[in-house]
């Protein structure tokens, strides 16, 4: 049986759907794209 820690270490990072990049998960946030990508669209609106 993996141990709890080895588990969640191995969790694959958080990549935005839009550029790929990896960042870094916000709690509670529920959200695909970087900071990046999210004020690119914003600003396009």
């Amino acid at each position: 049986m993996i141990a709890v820690m080895e588990f969640y270490t191995k969790i694959p990072k958080k990549q935005c759907t839009v550029c790929g990049k990896e960042f870094e998960e916000q709690c509670e946030s529920y959200a695909t794209e970087c900071e990046h990508c999210i004020n690119e669209v914003q600003a396009q609106e």
